[in-house]
């Protein structure tokens, strides 16, 4: 009776997982914009393959089968919303994003802010840049010219 009742929570695992991947992969071509799709991708992803790896580890029963699973779910949880997280940023900065979705611009500030702070070093760097260049040049010409003041040309004999 209770590996009937053990059995049929793990069938329901799975057909939850499996109705969530549907649910993820209808959100991604429904959806309209990055965003939107990245988050039908992430967040049925993640709970769906907890309720896999729920579903393996109540029909296996058994204690090394899930501690073998508990890695899988901790990477995929680590590395699933910071790869989410980089596509989406990369999509609000090229603009592939529908704004009318989008209720508040927290990033927008942020952006305009590192985007100033970025070109204002750039032409700081420029301005230095110009300025070594200029010393360079004054250190040149300063040499050129001891040189020529050095160098004192040479008379001919005159005849007398």
């Amino acid at each position: 009776m209770f590996d009937t009742i053990l059995d049929a929570l793990a069938v329901i695992c799975l057909l939850l997982a499996a109705m969530l991947s549907a649910a993820a992969g209808i959100g991604l071509l429904r959806f309209t914009d990055s965003l939107s799709r990245l988050h039908a991708a992430t967040k049925p992803q993640i709970f769906g393959l907890l309720l896999v790896i729920a579903a393996v580890a109540i029909d296996q029963r058994s204690l090394g089968v899930f501690l073998a699973l508990v890695p899988v779910f901790v990477f995929q949880a680590l590395t699933a919303p910071t790869a989410a997280h980089m596509v989406g940023r990369a999509a609000y900065r090229t603009g592939q994003l529908d704004s009318r979705t989008i209720l508040v611009d927290e990033l927008g500030p942020a952006v305009a802010r590192a985007t100033a702070k970025a070109a204002e070093q750039d032409r700081e760097q420029a301005l230095a840049e110009a300025a070594r260049d200029r010393e360079i040049e004054a250190e040149l010409a300063a040499e050129r010219d001891a040189e020529r003041d050095r160098i004192k040309p040479v008379r001919p004999p005159t005849l007398s």
